[in-house]
């Protein structure tokens, strides 16, 4: 492994082509690759996102390397949003291509299928639903969960979703609030219904505000006057399926890493973690998630010290802890 811009107790960040540096990974030695590539938009970005009629592709020459590196118990987990056809209000199909290609021709299976509702994201696209108000605005991003073999590693314990009002009322006095039945659709809810399991198993919808404003990164990249990635997911979304998917020391690989939030989950929940991405100014602004208490000048070396090619380490810095929310 090659052009490492800066490392920490658990993982390191790489600066290179992410299909290069994935050619050079050994076969079935990662655990769970999870990314968000720039994704088939019909205006260009300054992130570089490819035309629609290229993307499909594309991605899956990456895709292809990954099914390689990915241990038979491993997953990949890829987030994609929608988009329309230029000049109409149409829907286009890239991310279902993907999805249909990666399954018939790359051999992956589509393990689950989840849709990531960002309540936050502003009404789009401005023509079909601000201006000519024909279109619901678009707030639901597609999340392929592939997996290699038919039974990956998995465990929905680890990512209860907290009981409803409802629930906690029954758990309370089950025999008062609850009757065990068969239900009208032929289901036979038993009396285990009212045990208390720790949490509620989650949906595959998962409701997950963007809205990041004040954190680690922002603040930094705001006191260095540099600017920050456009493109950011939360913190809630590599995290999820971070302790759906994997276990303490399993290897997470992000090959689009942007800001590095994959990265920092990572590391708070004790994961190896490699992430890659080619954009010299995000790698470099991507460290300033793992530094605290540091003062600006100290802060303003690391970053100059990455941009000027040099290797840092930033494991002795205070470690990250995701935000209780």
């Amino acid at each position: 492994m090659k052009n490492i811009a800066y490392t920490t107790k658990f993982g390191k960040c790489v600066l290179d082509d992410s299909l290069d540096e994935l050619k050079r990974m050994d076969t079935e030695s990662v655990d769970l690759v999870i990314t968000s590539p720039p994704f088939a938009l019909l205006r260009v970005k300054e992130y570089g996102n490819l035309a629609q009629d290229e993307y499909v592709e594309w991605l899956a020459g990456f895709a292809k390397e990954v099914h390689r590196v990915l241990k038979p118990t491993g997953s990949f987990v890829l987030d994609l949003g929608g988009a329309y056809q230029r000049g109409k209000p149409i829907r286009s199909l890239y991310n279902y291509e993907v999805l249909i290609k990666f399954c018939k021709e790359l051999n992956f299976n589509l393990a689950e299928e989840f849709f990531w509702f960002n309540p936050a994201k502003l009404p789009s696209p401005i023509e079909w639903v601000n201006k000519r108000k024909i279109r619901a605005k678009d707030s639901v991003n597609t999340v392929w969960w592939f997996s290699k073999s038919d039974f990956p590693k998995a465990n929905v314990s680890n990512v209860l979703s907290p009981y409803s009002e409802r629930m906690k009322k029954l758990l309370t006095s089950k025999e008062k609030y609850y009757t065990p039945k068969l239900r009208p659709s032929g289901h036979d809810i038993s009396s285990n219904f009212g045990n208390d399991n720790g949490g509620a198993i989650p949906s595959n919808l998962l409701s997950i505000s963007n809205s990041e404003s004040n954190s680690m990164y922002l603040r930094h990249c705001k006191e260095l006057e540099i600017k920050s990635h456009p493109a950011r997911f939360p913190a809630k979304l590599p995290e999820f399926f971070i302790k759906f998917l994997t276990d303490k020391d399993d290897l997470v690989v992000d090959i689009f890493s942007g800001s590095n939030t994959t990265g920092y989950v990572a590391e708070s929940l004790q994961r190896k973690w490699i992430a890659i991405d080619n954009d010299m100014s995000y790698v470099a602004a991507s460290a300033l998630r793992f530094i605290n208490g540091l003062g600006k000048e100290s802060t303003k070396k690391i970053y100059k010290d990455i941009t000027d090619g040099k290797k840092v380490d930033i494991s002795k810095y205070e470690p990250p802890v995701l935000p209780v929310e």
